[in-house]
């Protein structure tokens, strides 16, 4: 199958596959040896089967000549000629379906024909091609496609728009049985054959069976801060485990949140050869009702009222782009997609999202396939407050047009530092491109807020620094008057431990003060929240929410703060010599900071081409205890690789480190 030159040329040097791995629409070599020189009026052919019942008008089975002789889609040529060794060139169509073939030699032999015997060890895998200008998911740039197909490292964003955090993520697309895995799962989606060389039925399968929410896919979502019956989503180092676990038990695995759909998506779209890479939106809306609103209620006071708050407000939500083609939109569409694999809402009957198109969504044009108008009013949700009175009568207060999508980042082309590619997905707020990307949403059903506001002289700006775990809380709250008059405000600081979706885990305290404000000044107020207060509410919930609301006697203004708190970090540093085929080692360490003792802490490490993951337990870390775990490894790839670590307690998640080391050949 001369598998060095065909993997060289076609980039797939690094799978770890005793079988040959090829992209479509480019060719590839295969050398066959027949027991005797052929003579002239020999006839021969490849044949490339894939399912079940192979055909050849479904393009399935797929049969590759060498003379005059009309054969199936797929070229073939003689290369060369020694004796009884001919080697052969065979190129697949650039829309050939992908997956494993099974490979036969056909000799015509009468009236009939004579096949070699089945022989797994020719199978050959088939891959989208991001190389070859004719296929869907062609990408020009080598730079991108580098990191956007062949990088098995990356890099996610998290915590909150002021504080960000980065999350570094294993995809390990090489690894060995991740290939046969990602076929696993297109074949538990019943998905047909013949539709696995269509971009579109392929991406669109992916976002439904990485979650399992209705068609017993990869990952089980759970929000719910139990995860007795599975893993934290905070303790997984990456998606090989998830996926490997998955083909081993035919079961879903849990249990996965946002950023872990977002990475063995990526995965699955990486290991079939579609450019993908995963983006975080920073204050992401999950609108209920498909509008251009987020309504937030209030009870007369001014306090939140959770209850009857069914939209949310994520600190950040993590999806998919993949570079593909669009020959079912207008031109000017194609490029990078939005596709989303977290179960949010249905699509078609399954929950599922995408592929969207990103220029669609930036120009309001959501009319078309699929689901541009939910991913539009992630990034563009007006937020409205609304005030309830005791008769349940809701009278909108308050409006926010800026608060919701702050920033969409994306690793940056060979580096781990974030690029803000905001400007993809919306136009400067305000600015005439804006109005005329919102009034098109309009046109096409899209509802915003056009509510009659009172005027209003006030605003507030809730200041915090950042603030590692265990350390109090100062809040400055200011409040500014527009008015020339002075203006007295009632205010109610309500202050909870959340999750990152907004939904609030545990409230901690109310705060109730007045304050008098000179007419066109600001004036402050000092909050301060203890770590005594918040501690025992966090368990595995690193997130604190403020919503303040000042009222005068006609007029009302909300600010919402929420504050991401620092964890300390894993220790993670390398040894040995740093070759292929060599033993190195990894060493990670850890102190426990606290006042308290850490329990039930799983500790793993894993690296992409280096390192399978490894998983240490600890029953407890007391005090001002420290840990050290020194693992062996062999490193299989060379170039620039990352091992990561992660630590997951019961009181305490997202202790995080990682290292990096040059692996020679």
């Amino acid at each position: 199958m001369c598998q060095q030159i065909n993997e060289l040329q076609h980039n797939t040097a690094a799978f770890d596959n005793p079988n040959l791995v090829v992209r479509r629409g480019q060719e590839f070599l295969v050398r066959v040896t027949f027991n005797r020189p052929l003579a002239q009026n020999d006839d021969f052919q490849l044949e490339f089967l894939i399912g079940e019942n192979p055909s050849a008008s479904r393009g399935s089975l797929v049969a590759v000549t060498f003379n005059s002789r009309l054969g199936g889609p797929w070229s073939g040529r003689l290369v060369e000629s020694q004796g009884v060794t001919m080697t052969l060139g065979i190129t697949p169509t650039p829309n050939a379906i992908v997956g494993r073939f099974r490979m036969y030699v056909a000799v015509v032999a009468g009236t009939g024909m004579r096949r070699t015997k089945r022989d797994g060890t020719t199978d050959l895998y088939v891959l989208f091609n991001a190389w070859c200008k004719d296929d869907a998911v062609f990408l020009p740039n080598e730079a991108e496609r580098n990191e956007y197909v062949l990088n098995d490292h990356g890099v996610m964003y998290q915590g909150s728009f002021e504080a960000v955090t980065t999350r570094d993520w294993v995809y390990g697309q090489f690894e060995r049985g991740i290939l046969d895995t990602c076929i696993y799962i297109l074949d538990a989606s019943r998905m047909p054959i013949n539709d696995r060389g269509n971009i579109i039925k392929t991406v669109r399968m992916g976002s439904a069976m990485i979650n399992a929410q209705d068609d017993n896919g990869v990952c089980v979502g759970n929000w719910s801060d139990n995860y007795s019956m599975g893993r934290p989503p905070t303790s997984w180092t990456g998606s090989v485990q998830i996926l490997l676990q998955y083909a081993k038990t035919g079961l879903p695995v849990g249990y996965a949140q946002c950023w872990v759909f977002a990475g063995v998506l990526n995965t699955f779209l990486r290991t079939l050869g579609i450019p993908a890479r995963p983006v975080t939106n920073f204050v992401s809306a999950h609108d209920n009702n498909g509008n251009l609103k987020t309504d937030l209620i209030c009870l007369p006071d001014g306090l939140p009222d959770y209850n009857n708050t069914k939209d949310c407000i994520w600190n950040y939500h993590c999806w998919n782009e993949v570079f593909i083609r669009r020959d079912d939109l207008p031109p000017g569409l194609g490029g990078w997609q939005v596709v989303d694999a977290t179960p949010q809402e249905t699509s078609d009957g399954y929950y599922r999202c995408g592929p969207a198109s990103v220029i669609g969504i930036k120009e309001g044009l959501i009319c078309h396939p699929y689901d541009p108008g939910f991913v539009f009013s992630e990034v563009n949700s007006d937020v409205v407050f609304y005030q309830r009175d005791r008769y349940g009568i809701l009278t909108p207060y308050w409006v926010d047009k800026d608060y919701i999508g702050k920033a969409v980042y994306t690793k940056s082309l060979g580096s781990n530092s974030p690029n803000n590619i905001t400007q993809n997905y919306k136009y400067l707020p305000g600015s005439a491109e804006d109005k005329r990307t919102m009034a098109r949403s309009e046109e096409y059903g899209v509802e915003r807020n056009h509510s009659e506001l009172p005027e209003t002289t006030l605003s507030i700006i809730i200041n915090a620094r950042q603030v590692n775990l265990g350390q109090e809380v100062n809040l400055q709250v200011d409040f500014n008057n527009h008015s020339d008059v002075p203006k007295t405000i009632r205010a109610n600081l309500a202050c909870s431990v959340i999750f990152y979706t907004g939904v609030r885990a545990s409230h901690l305290k109310y705060h109730n003060f007045t304050i008098t404000v000179p007419a066109n000044q600001m004036k402050s107020e000092m909050v301060k929240l203890t770590a005594n207060e918040y501690m025992p509410y966090l368990g595995t919930q690193l997130c604190l929410h403020f919503i303040v609301t000042g009222q005068t006697e006609d007029e009302s203004v909300t600010a919402i703060k929420v504050l991401e708190l620092q964890i300390p970090t894993l220790t993670v540093t390398l040894s040995g010599l740093c070759r292929v085929q060599q033993e190195m080692f990894a060493n990670v360490t850890f102190t426990n900071p606290f006042n308290f003792a850490l329990k039930a802490c799983r500790l793993s490490m894993e690296g992409a081409g280096v390192m399978s993951e490894k998983t240490r337990f600890y029953r407890v870390i007391n005090p001002q205890a420290s840990i050290s775990w020194k693992e062996s490894f062999i490193p299989r790839l060379a170039g620039k690789r990352c091992i990561v670590a992660v630590m997951d307690c019961s009181n305490l998640c997202q202790v995080r480190g990682v290292a990096w080391v040059d692996i020679t050949p």
